[in-house]
C-alpha cells in the first residue's frame, strides 16, 4: 500500500484488519497528537485493550511542504526503541508492528502514565524517576559506545542511524536560530526588546553554542535519544517510560542528559510566587535540584561501574582516561542544558511551563530570568567541578 496519511476512520480500520482486536469488538478511535512531526491515534476497545498508532508525516507540520522530511525516520525510531528495550528493558514502550510503506508504528498505549512535563507543572514528585532515568542513560551511553562495542559493529550501527532530516531540525532550532533575529523564531512581543537590546548582541554566547553545534555535527559517540526532555518521558510513582525516539542517532553522549537538565531548570525558574505559596515553590525547587544532582551522580556511578567491569578496549582502560572523559562530558552537558533553555524561550517550539503564563509581560520576565541563567551557565561552566557546583550556583541566583 503506497504512503498516505491516515484519518481516524482509516487508522481504526488498519488496526482491526491486523487483528489487534476481535473482529466484531466495538472500538473507539481518537487523534491525540499535538506535535509537528507525526499523526498519533489511540484506538481502544470496550474490553479495555488499546494501542497507539504513530505515523510519520513527510513534512514539518508547522511549515508544510516548505520543510520536507524523510519517512525513513519511522523505521529508524522503531529500530532505536528495539535497541533501547534490549539495553534498558522496561523503560520504553513495546513496539507491536512496523509498516515501512505507510511509515507507521503500532505500539503500547502508555496513557495509564502521565507525561512528566504535565506532572512537574503541577508540582508532582516521582520517587523512582532518578533511578530509572540514570539506568537508561548509563546503559544506552555505555553499551552503544566504543567503550563496549566492537568498532566494526558500531560503525555499521552509526551508518544505520544516520538521520539527516531530523538532525537538521536540532542543528537549526537549538544551535542556530535562537542566537539571531531569525524569522522562524516564535517570540513573545514583550520579550523582543530585551532580545534586540541585549541577548542577540552576545556574540560570545553564540560562539559557545557553535562549539557545541560542531560537537553535535561530528561526534558519533553513542546512540542518543536526541530529544530527551520532560515532554518525552511518561512517569508515575513506580514507572518511567522514555518515548519519541525519532531523533535517535549516534551523537555526543552528553546531549541527552544536558537536554533533560535544561528542561528541569526551565520548570525550576518558571514558578510564579503570585500563584503559589513561596514555601511550596521553594520545596519543589529543592526537589528539582535534588533530582538533577541525584540523576547525574547515579548515572556517573553506573557508567563508571560498567566502564571498569565491562570496558573492552585496552586503550580506554588506561589509568586516568575515564576522569579525562568525564571532565569533558560534564562541560558539554552543562552547555547543552543552556542551549535548550535558550531555544525554549524564543525559538520555534516552547515549553508549557513558561507559555502557560498568560500575562505576556510576566511571561517575558520569566523568560528573561531563564535566558540570563542559561547565559551564566554557558559562560561559567568551565569553572564548575561537580553537578553540585551547578545546583548551588542556580540556587544562589533563584530560590
Amino acid at each position: 500500500m503506497a504512503y498516505k496519511s491516515l484519518n481516524i476512520t482509516e487508522a481504526e480500520k488498519y488496526v482491526r484488519n491486523r487483528e489487534f482486536f476481535k473482529q466484531h469488538e466495538s472500538l473507539r478511535s481518537e487523534e491525540i497528537g499535538d506535535g509537528n512531526l507525526n499523526l498519533i491515534f489511540r484506538v481502544s476497545s470496550t474490553s479495555g485493550k488499546s494501542v497507539i498508532i504513530k505515523q510519520a508525516l513527510p513534512y514539518l507540520k508547522i511549515f508544510g511542504d516548505k520543510w520536507p522530511l524523510s519517512l525513513d525516520r519511522n523505521s529508524q525510531e522503531a529500530a532505536a526503541i528495539k535497541i533501547q528495550n534490549q539495553l534498558a528493558p522496561g523503560l520504553e514502550p513495546e513496539v507491536y508492528c512496523v509498516d515501512e510503506e505507510l511509515a507507521l508504528t503500532i505500539m503500547e498505549d502508555l496513557s495509564r502514565l502521565e507525561v512528566m512535563r504535565l506532572g512537574t507543572i503541577k508540582m508532582k514528585k516521582y520517587p523512582k524517576f532518578v533511578d530509572h532515568i540514570s539506568t537508561f542513560l548509563a546503559n544506552m551511553i555505555f553499551y552503544t559506545s566504543d567503550f563496549f562495542m566492537n568498532p566494526l559493529e558500531k560503525k555499521k550501527l552509526v551508518k544505520k542511524f544516520i538521520n539527516p532530516d531530523i538532525c537538521k531540525i536540532t542543528e537549526d532550532l537549538i544551535f542556530t536560530d535562537p542566537y539571531y533575529n531569525c524569522p522562524r523564531n516564535n517570540v513573545n512581543p514583550a520579550l523582543r526588546p530585551y532580545l534586540k537590546r541585549k541577548f542577540w548582541k552576545r556574540e560570545y554566547l553564540w560562539r559557545e553554542a557553535s562549539k557545541l553545534k560542531y560537537n553535535f555535527l561530528t561526534r558519533a559517540e553513542s546512540l542518543i535519544h536526541g530529544d530527551l526532555h520532560t515532554g518525552s518521558i511518561f512517569v508515575s510513582e513506580n514507572e518511567t517510560k522514555v518515548f519519541d525516539a525519532e531523533f535517535a542517532f549516534f551523537g555526543p553522549s552528553a546531549f541527552d542528559p544536558g537536554l533533560l537538565i535544561g528542561n528541569i531548570l526551565i520548570n525550576y525558574v518558571s514558578w510564579d510566587e503570585k500563584d503559589q505559596l513561596l514555601e511550596r515553590i521553594r520545596d519543589y525547587r529543592k526537589y528539582l535540584l535534588n533530582t538533577i544532582e541525584q540523576m547525574y551522580e547515579k548515572f556517573i556511578r553506573k557508567l563508571t561501574e560498567k566502564y571498569k567491569k565491562e570496558g573492552r578496549d585496552i586503550s580506554f582502560r588506561n589509568i586516568g582516561y575515564l576522569d579525562t572523559y568525564l571532565e569533558e562530558f560534564f562541560l558539554e552537558m552543562i552547555g547543552y542544558a543552556a542551549t535548550v533553555m535558550i531555544r525554549r524561550m524564543h525559538g520555534l517550539a516552547h515549553n508549557i511551563d513558561v507559555d502557560g503564563i498568560e500575562d505576556l509581560k510576566r511571561r517575558s520576565e520569566v523568560q528573561i530570568s531563564i535566558l540570563e541563567l542559561a547565559t551564566s551557565l554557558m559562560m561559567s561552566r568551565y569553572r564548575f567541578k561537580s553537578i553540585r557546583d551547578v545546583t548551588s550556583y542556580v540556587k544562589s541566583i533563584i530560590f
